[in-house]
């Protein structure tokens, strides 16, 4: 079908949420093809979805050997790949206990029925958030989400969410009272524009928690498998959290999402207090054990921290290059350069014009964000077409 088509039909029988116009029929490792035949370097990785590249194929072998086994059975029953990947990941992760879900919204959900549930005897409901947050965009989730723009038209909000600054542990200790159940933070702000937490902060906060009684709560959606150099961000900072979320690049590619919790708190959720009619299928659990598989036997996390070292060092070189970059910021692969005026969108038009798909996210940032599998020749090619870009833009 021609590309004016396809537009055409998206504007006729989708809800109007997406301006897209660029029509993707192809991925394979880093690169993508639209339907012209065009081929892009892919440097958004499906919103760090697609961490191990396009069309990997230890995953593609994993779905299709499942698809050809057994898709679909409830949680009324057992399936040999929940099990499986639920060992996988606590033993990855604190020796937590593991809820499987579908989507990072619903991932996010989940921690915060946690919260509350385990706040619930002593009237503990309320969640501090920090302020610029991302955590979804159901009802509660953007109840927690700090962005006004997208909360427009949906109010009233649920209450009990109140907003902190990040790296600002006073923010945090003035908004703690008897009824505070939780924090939840990303560890790094991504849509709020690649901000990370310090070292300091973090460790700062866990004792703040620890010393009210408090939960600590990390979202994980975007940072989680692999993007810091570590598997988890809470493993960056050397701090372990009562509960995290995790989602997009779990099954890379395939939709899974799911939330881990410290066992010392492995009584809170018992039978019938939460639930899920998707949430870990046999064919989304064979996906996400064929990408933890891949991550350990393919070193991804040492090339994450070697090609994330080329990469934060080139881009602070663009930015001596470029008045108009004024911060280059992030972690491993989690990379962002803020613009000091309203070229944004002229530059992520520019980069995919010369073959480069890049992604914005809040305060004038694009986000750069390789597959983890990325070469080095990859990086340094994606890094000359964005400094035409940028040329091209200046």
């Amino acid at each position: 079908m021609e590309t004016d088509d396809l537009i055409a039909q998206q504007a006729d029988y989708l809800v109007n949420t997406y301006a897209a116009k660029l029509a993707l029929v192809k991925g394979q490792g880093a690169y993508v093809w639209d339907n012209d035949g065009n081929k892009y370097l892919d440097f958004t990785s499906g919103i760090s979805v697609c961490n191990l590249g396009h069309c990997h194929p230890a995953v593609t072998a994993a779905i299709q050997a499942q698809a050809e086994t057994l898709v679909h059975v409830s949680n009324l029953f057992i399936n040999e790949k929940q099990p499986q990947l639920a060992k996988a990941l606590s033993q990855s992760a604190f020796n937590g206990q593991v809820f499987f879900a579908n989507s990072g919204a619903e991932a996010n959900e989940g921690l915060i029925k946690f919260a509350r549930k385990w706040g619930s005897a002593q009237d503990k409901h309320e969640i501090i958030c920090m302020r610029h947050s991302f955590h979804g965009r159901t009802i509660a989730t953007l109840a927690a989400t700090d962005k006004p723009a997208i909360r427009k038209g949906f109010g009233p909000m649920p209450k009990g969410f109140y907003f902190a600054a990040l790296n600002d542990l006073e923010s945090i200790d003035t908004l703690i009272n008897e009824h505070t159940a939780a924090v939840l933070i990303e560890p790094i702000q991504c849509e709020g524009g690649l901000i990370p937490a310090t070292e300091d902060f973090i460790k700062g906060l866990r004792e703040l928690c620890d010393k009210y009684e408090i939960l600590l709560l990390f979202d994980e959606v975007q940072t989680g498998i692999g993007r810091t150099g570590e598997l988890f961000a809470y493993q960056y900072y050397n701090v372990i959290p009562d509960a995290m979320s995790l989602a997009k690049a779990l099954a890379n590619g395939f939709p899974m999402g799911a939330f881990v919790i410290n066992p010392k708190w492995k009584e809170v959720l018992g039978p019938s207090s939460h639930a899920t009619t998707f949430g870990g299928t046999p064919l989304a659990c064979a996906a996400a054990l064929a990408v933890l598989e891949t991550i350990e036997q393919e070193n991804i996390l040492d090339n994450v921290k070697r090609m994330g070292k080329i990469l934060y060092d080139e881009l602070l070189t663009l930015s001596g290059k470029y008045d108009f970059i004024k911060e280059v910021r992030g972690v491993g692969m989690l990379r962002g350069i803020q613009l000091t005026d309203e070229t944004i969108g002229s530059l992520v038009d520019k980069a995919q014009e010369l073959g480069l798909l890049i992604l914005t996210a809040a305060d004038n940032v694009v986000r750069i964000y390789p597959p983890l599998t990325v070469t080095e020749d990859e990086l340094f090619e994606g890094l000359e077409l964005l400094d035409k870009a940028l040329e091209g833009i200046a």
